[in-house]
């Protein structure tokens, strides 16, 4: 009479299955999810806007980007401060994000290295318009913008000092100066 015991360990076995494919997916998902974290990345291109559709904010004769162009660059008026000769780094903050104060530090100390290099901290619960036009759905979010504002770089989390710094030696140095830049 195999009665009750056949069932109960097949329903056993079935609950250890799920639990063991659930551990191996958050195991998965959190290496990955580690690893893109602080990573300086090139941003994603917005798709570009069908025809006859435009960004509200660009006419399409006033000589303003629009559609994905709009979306891939920040000037002086978005930031409220103006760019760096070279490259100007952007922080995107908020109250209570404890990487968000090592990253200022990191950021801060780049910039300090380099005259031609700005740094611009957001916070970014009191500017949710640029918070949603670059989709940003954490802190810190990190942005390596070009001399003419264009978002070269991208990272979610803290990034390295020597990742930021080798960013900035691949941008071209204002007026053809020297690069500069200190080796790590």
């Amino acid at each position: 009479m195999p009665g009750p015991v056949p069932v109960l360990l097949y329903g056993m076995t079935a609950g250890v299955i799920t639990l063991v494919a659930v551990l191996a997916a958050a195991t998965v998902f959190g290496l990955v999810w580690r690893r893109r974290q602080g990573r300086l990345r090139a941003p994603r291109r917005a798709a570009a806007a069908p025809p006859g559709q435009q960004d509200a904010a660009a006419a399409p004769d006033d000589g303003a980007r629009s559609g994905a162009a709009a979306r891939q660059a920040l000037t002086a008026a978005d930031l409220r401060h103006e760019l760096g000769a070279r490259a100007t780094l952007v922080q995107f903050s908020s109250a209570f994000c404890a990487p968000c104060r090592t990253t200022r530090q990191v950021l801060t100390e780049v910039a300090g290295m380099l005259d031609d290099v700005g740094y611009v901290e957001i916070d970014a619960e009191s500017r949710l318009d640029l918070v949603r036009r670059l989709n940003i759905y954490s802190t810190p979010a990190v942005m390596v913008l070009a001399a003419d504002g264009s978002i070269v770089r991208q990272a979610t989390g803290q990034p390295r000092k020597a990742d930021v710094i080798a960013v900035l030696g691949d941008l071209p140095a204002p007026d053809g100066q020297d690069q500069g830049l200190p080796v790590n």
